[in-house]
């Protein structure tokens, strides 16, 4: 009797303990609030959209235009950036033009 409530109760730790997971969705909406947070902190107001993702394992290439209204200026300015995300942290960022073509492959590719 004592073996199997001792069987049972380390099933039920098993499957009630947390474990370690990869990133998920509502970590990459941290990690870019988080940089254009950091990047515009003298925004008035902003927000993001995410154009295109590419995945590769653990790496994410995302695709990222930020529009930011600054607190002196009424106009809101528009910014383009391609983001490295590597096992769920912010390895890079590039600074492209808005209308520009990013040229993102995998090293097969290149």
């Amino acid at each position: 009797m004592l073996l199997r409530f001792s069987l049972l109760t380390i099933i039920v730790l098993m499957l009630w303990t947390p474990y370690p997971t990869l990133a998920t969705t509502g970590d990459v909406g941290t990690i870019i609030e988080t940089f254009v947070s950091r990047h515009f902190p003298d925004a008035a107001s902003h927000f993001w959209v995410v154009n295109s993702t590419q995945w590769d394992g653990d790496e994410m290439i995302l695709d990222v235009n930020a529009v930011v209204v600054q607190r002196q200026q009424p106009e809101p300015v528009a910014n383009r950036f391609l983001m490295l995300i590597v096992a769920g942290k912010l390895e890079a960022v590039q600074s492209i033009p808005l209308n520009a073509e990013p040229e993102c492959r995998t090293d097969e590719e290149a």
